[in-house]
């Protein structure tokens, strides 16, 4: 296992993760638009779905993006591919497929 590889990988994921979660979370407005949640589906219904949507997006990322972070941090102190939870080892497939695992697909799927 490269580390370095590895490590250089996490850092990109980390950036795009970042860029994602900055076009994600920034909301356009037209500030004379008003919104409204009447009977019909509108305008204001479609944007409150939409932020709905992005809030769960946005959810996702960040909880992504601390994954990474967590992982660079494993690479620097020795750590990495040691499970959080149990400390048994994570599957080398497991970290090819996605490498800022921390968690053994044991103990990932109890989280699911």
């Amino acid at each position: 296992m490269d580390l370095r590889r590895i490590a250089e990988e996490l850092r990109a994921r980390r950036d795009e993760l970042a860029s994602e979660l900055g076009v994600v979370t920034t909301i356009e407005r037209d500030p004379h638009a008003t919104v409204s949640f009447g009977k019909r589906v509108g305008d204001g219904t479609t944007e409150a779905v939409d932020r709905l949507n992005r809030v769960g997006t946005a959810r996702e990322l960040e909880a992504m993006l601390q994954d990474v972070n967590r992982a660079l941090a494993k690479v620097e102190v020795g750590t990495y591919g040691i499970c959080d939870r149990c400390g048994r080892l994570i599957p080398e497939e497991r970290l090819e497929a996605r490498p800022w695992s921390v968690l053994c697909v044991d103990c990932a799927s109890r989280n699911a």
